[in-house]
This record gives C-alpha cells, sequence and structure tokens, in this order.
C-alpha cells in the first residue's frame, strides 16, 4: 500500500451531493408552502455508498464528513458493517446452515439485522433520536459481536446538530436481489468462486438479499466506487497486510497471501453475482441519482458517470 492516499474521489462527489441537497430542500419547502403539518426542515438527504474493498471507500468517507461540515452540512455515517446479527445469532445462522460456507462468517447478505438497520434509518430521516449500533469485529477472537447498546453512537439527541445528510457505506451496499434463473446462469458461466459453492447456497444468499431493498429503498442518491477489475481487491486485501506488517514491525502479522485469497473468497461471490446490477444502475425510476466513480490499480479516478 502506497505510504501516501491521495483523495481524488470527494472533489466529485460533494458537487454531485450539494446539487442534489439543494434540490432535495427545494423540494421539501415546496411541499411545505401553507402547510401548517410539515416540519420546517427537510428530513435529511439520505446516501448510499457502495465501495470495492481496498478501493479508498473509508478515505473517501473521511473527506466527504469533512469538505460537507465545511459547507455547514452535518453529515452522519453509518457502516454496513455495524448492522452484523450479533455473535449468537451469526453463531446460530451458521449452525443451522453448516453445510454453506457462505453463512459461516459476516459478510454476505443474511448475515445483518437488517429490522434494525430500517428502524435507525426512519428514525434519522424523521429527525427523531437515535442510537446507531457499533460492532467490535476483534471480539470472539476475530468473530465479532455487536456492542451494547451503552456504546452506540447517539445522533439526534437534545443540544446535537440536526442531521443534514445520512450516508449508508459498505461494500455490499446497494446490492439488489436477481432473478433464480439469472444466478443459474451465472453459477454455470465461467467464474472465479461460484462454483466452488452449490447453487442452493448461492440461491439462499440470493433471498437473503431481498430484505435488503427496503434499506437500499431509503436512499435518495448513490455514490459506487468501481474497479476496472474487480479481481484488485485481491491485490489491494494483500497489500493492506503488507503495510499492517511495515507499521507493527512484525514480519508475522496480519495474514499470508494464501489467507488472503482464502478470505477474499469467501465474499467476492457477491461481486460475481451483483456488481453489474449496480453498474447499471439500483435507481430505476430516478436517472442522475446515481454516481459511478471507476478506479484503476492505483486507486485513481479513470471514468465518472451518472446513471
Amino acid at each position: 500500500m502506497p505510504a501516501t492516499f491521495v483523495d481524488d474521489k470527494a472533489p466529485i462527489c460533494v458537487p454531485f451531493i450539494l446539487e442534489h441537497l439543494d434540490a432535495h430542500r427545494a423540494r421539501h419547502a415546496k411541499a411545505a408552502d401553507g402547510c401548517t403539518t410539515t416540519t420546517a426542515r427537510p428530513p435529511p438527504l439520505v446516501i448510499g455508498l457502495n465501495g470495492i474493498q481496498g478501493a479508498g471507500k473509508t478515505t473517501l468517507v473521511a473527506a466527504l464528513t469533512t469538505a460537507l461540515e465545511g459547507k455547514n452540512v452535518h453529515a452522519v455515517v453509518c457502516s454496513i458493517d455495524d448492522f452484523y446479527l450479533t455473535h449468537d445469532d451469526q453463531t446460530a445462522l451458521a449452525a443451522q446452515h453448516p453445510d454453506n460456507a457462505l453463512v459461516q462468517h459476516r459478510g454476505e447478505p443474511g448475515t445483518h439485522d437488517i429490522a434494525l438497520a430500517v428502524q435507525v434509518f426512519c428514525q434519522l430521516m424523521q429527525g427523531l433520536p437515535a442510537k446507531i449500533p457499533q460492532y467490535d469485529k476483534a471480539a470472539f477472537q476475530g468473530q465479532g459481536d455487536r456492542l451494547p447498546e451503552s456504546a452506540w453512537v447517539p445522533v439526534n439527541q437534545p443540544g446535537q446538530t440536526y442531521v443534514d445528510v445520512v450516508m449508508l457505506e459498505g461494500w455490499s451496499v446497494g446490492f439488489r436481489p436477481i432473478s433464480d434463473e439469472e444466478v443459474e446462469q451465472r453459477w454455470k458461466a465461467p467464474s472465479r468462486t461460484l462454483q466452488s459453492h452449490k447453487l442452493e447456497h448461492l440461491l439462499f444468499v440470493n433471498q437473503n438479499l431481498r430484505a435488503y431493498d427496503t434499506l437500499t429503498s431509503l436512499f435518495d442518491l448513490f455514490i459506487q466506487i468501481d474497479s476496472e477489475d474487480t479481481e484488485y481487491v485481491y491485490i489491494w486485501r494483500a497489500e493492506q497486510e503488507e503495510h499492517l506488517r511495515l507499521i507493527k514491525g512484525d514480519s508475522n502479522a496480519g495474514m499470508t497471501k494464501e489467507q488472503v485469497v482464502h478470505f477474499v473468497d469467501g465474499y467476492y461471490p457477491a461481486y460475481e453475482l451483483y456488481t453489474d446490477g449496480i453498474r447499471s444502475g439500483i435507481f430505476s425510476d430516478r436517472p442522475g441519482c446515481q454516481l459511478r466513480m471507476v478506479v484503476g490499480r492505483d486507486r485513481c479516478v479513470k471514468q465518472v458517470m451518472r446513471i
């Protein structure tokens, strides 16, 4: 991983967000004109942010938050990771499907508490006091667990700044389910990882993903960090592990190259099933509300398009 990483994505995203935030506020003001039951402030603009792992998503989210604050726009960021099932629930899920490798660990659709995510987002959208869950990936020797509610992040509490923008980020954010027939077609076609799994196991994940549509449908905008080749994720993850070894000064720290391949293989099937759907656009009735940035091997933006 490079010693320094220059963010070239925030300057692309901020104008896109501000443009739609202005339109969002204008629509609300027009709807509120003469209506005494409508609140004076518009609901927050809800943005989904998908980024292939290692492409600079974390850096972008931090840069966006800072840049928006500089425009007097208060943004709150949630990670889809913080809505993972509790350790007990994940263990139970794995036990119910012991031969399905896709749900033996957190990550794939079905390993999140979507009901909780929708509840939190609805509270945020209504301007109600809310608490954003937090997840400890190091708990239970790396199996992970949700932190107790006392450790959750309070939002919209008395005395806190009103939220203008809510972002949900994650590698799988925005994935839409496909038909069972398409899952089978992709499974039969040449692929990197799909044929390593039984068809019924892929169909189970795809069925789980249908519940995520309720959350995805809350988005006003969508931002995607795509890559010229999704298999860059293997290289980028290996670089992250090498960077970890350099920081710790321990040649044995982190995952080996073989362990990285095994780790990425665990969630790569979702990329093979659902990336094309995101690339073609997740909003069927709202053209121009999705921003797609395609990065190269160096993580720098090579192409930008609105969908």
